[in-house]
């Protein structure tokens, strides 16, 4: 396989491209995985207060476990489907690169992940948005009072030595 460099540089500037798309879904997979660090951070800081005595079963305490771990799930649906969604823009650059490097006619199976890609993408975003609707539920008015209710509850608490 000897491949001039002129090949070698056009089959670079085909895949710039996805890689740049590959950047903005790494972005995206930060954003999420943060949000889901804060939802899991949110559930441990309950369940220890629950463990330890700091908080009373309570019906709204409930509720808003039950949001956490929903939220938790669409978190984890948009993750895994934008990281499909990268793993397939890899298989794209690379099947860009092996079919310009062998000569190969493998546009079909390019534009088939391409494709492929932008749904896993929009699947992602649609699980995301979902999320964020479900944490703007979370933040009604009801659930201030039960923000209140659990803040006076920690309060009249006396510490633990």
């Amino acid at each position: 396989m000897n491949l001039p460099l002129g090949d070698i540089s056009h089959i670079i500037q085909l895949s710039i491209a996805p890689v740049f798309l590959l950047t903005g879904v790494g972005t995206n997979l930060v954003v999420l995985t943060n949000r889901l660090a804060r939802i899991i951070d949110r559930l441990r800081v309950l369940d220890d207060r629950l463990q330890t005595g700091h908080l009373r079963h309570h019906p709204e305490l409930d509720e808003e476990m039950l949001l956490l771990y929903t939220r938790r799930t669409w978190i984890n649906r948009a993750i895994t489907q934008s990281t499909l969604c990268g793993l397939l823009i890899c298989l794209v650059i690379a099947t860009l690169f092996i079919a310009g490097a062998f000569s190969l006619e493998l546009g079909h199976w390019v534009g088939a992940m391409f494709v492929l890609a932008m749904l896993a993408l929009i699947g992602s975003f649609i699980c995301f948005l979902r999320e964020i609707f479900i944490s703007g539920y979370s933040r009604a008015p009801g659930h201030a009072q039960l923000h209140a209710h659990l803040h006076a509850q920690e309060q009249a608490q006396p510490p633990h030595q």
